[in-house]
């Protein structure tokens, strides 16, 4: 499954997504997957220095494609957000440590064989074993940022 968005797969993330800008989530695109019901996200940047850090958790998206600044609340017409690893509902962009260097985000996207049930303020990992045997294809695209 081939994920786009506003920056290329393995390109720099433009500053708009991160909290050096606006902080919103970049618009996504990902091929429609024959039987699935719902979609869902999670960002992740593996290069943070305490382990993989969680950036987005989104699922039960009914369509193949979210819009640039998904609003910051749990339910939507987008879907329904977890907390990231800010212990924030919504998306909130790359903001590595300036003594790094450069993280890989990944924006994975899954497609599901059903709707999941509501569960309020849900991880990444609480969403990993929900989505567990409904999975019936994956695919992501990766952007790069380093802050100045």
């Amino acid at each position: 499954m081939q994920v786009k968005s506003s920056f290329k797969n393995e390109e720099f993330i433009p500053v708009k997504y991160t909290c050096d800008g606006e902080d919103i989530s970049p618009p996504l695109e990902w091929d429609k997957v024959d039987n699935a019901k719902t979609y869902a996200i999670i960002v992740e940047d593996p290069d943070a220095p305490a382990g993989t850090f969680i950036h987005w958790v989104i699922y039960n998206i009914k369509g193949n494609s979210l819009p640039e600044n998904v609003p910051k609340k749990e339910k939507s017409d987008y879907g329904i957000q977890g907390i990231n690893d800010f212990e924030l509902v919504g998306y909130n962009g790359p903001c590595p440590p300036r003594t790094h260097g450069a993280h890989r985000y990944y924006f994975n996207v899954y497609a599901l064989d059903t709707e999941l049930d509501y569960k309020s303020k849900i991880t990444a990992d609480e969403l990993k074993e929900m989505m567990e045997g409904h999975i019936l294809a994956t695919g992501s695209i990766m952007g790069k940022y380093k802050r100045k």
